[in-house]
């Protein structure tokens, strides 16, 4: 399978080292590249990657509203998946860029086999969120008020196996840390796990972890 690749970033420098170590990989390509938000949101309706690498901070329009404008109007569920590049792993931005539908997020000096890992993860349908990095998105998330928090009949329809399961996903772990907490298989915990992206109309882990907050469930 090869994997399409777009690179959103403002700086010439970064968009070429991108392009290099993307390329270097014989099942990843880049189709395309953007030097702010605008262009970004045309190429991706062109081109349609499987992933983007997208840059927050870019003149004409940030990578949050980019990201907003390519997965709201796009297929849904979305078939391009955007990881949000950022300088600090808990910039104010990634929380919004999460809302806007990002899969996850990536530190510009991400080791570079990291970064390759992380678009394979990312265009295989996973959110990008390691356990130790949702932790601290976690601890910054429960401290900042919600600018328009969904009642909590958004768990409603959840069972309480699955709620526990969500509990655990939103504490940043990962599915073989809840198998061994909850006692369950592998198998039978990614079970859950599938059910609950279903049931929340969630793309990813990272979606799991705002519906877990913003239903009330962790606080």
């Amino acid at each position: 399978m090869n994997i399409r690749v777009l690179v959103a970033d403002d700086q010439a420098l970064v968009r070429a080292g991108f392009r290099v170590l993307v390329e270097s990989d014989p099942d990843l390509t880049v189709v395309g590249e953007a030097a702010n938000g605008a262009q970004a949101v045309e190429l991706i309706r062109r081109e349609r990657p499987d992933v983007v690498l997208m840059d927050i901070q870019m003149p004409e329009l940030d990578g949050i509203e980019a990201t907003r404008q390519v997965l709201a109007e796009g297929p849904q569920p979305p078939t391009t998946r955007v990881l949000v590049l950022t300088t600090f792993d808990l910039d104010e931005y990634v929380f919004a860029a999460l809302r806007a539908g990002a899969s996850g997020f990536l530190l510009k000096d991400t080791p570079p086999a990291d970064l390759l890992a992380a678009i394979r993860v990312v265009a295989a349908g996973d959110g990008l969120l390691s356990p130790g990095v949702t932790r601290r998105l976690i601890e910054e998330f429960a401290q900042r008020p919600l600018a328009a928090v969904r009642a909590p009949a958004l768990l409603g329809g959840i069972t309480d196996r699955e709620r526990e399961v969500l509990h655990e996903v939103a504490r940043g772990r990962s599915n073989a840390e809840i198998a061994e907490r909850l006692h369950l298989s592998l198998s039978t915990t990614k079970t859950h796990v599938s059910r609950l992206l279903l049931k929340l109309d969630a793309r990813d882990r990272a979606q799991l972890v705002i519906a877990a907050y913003e239903g009330g469930l962790m606080s």
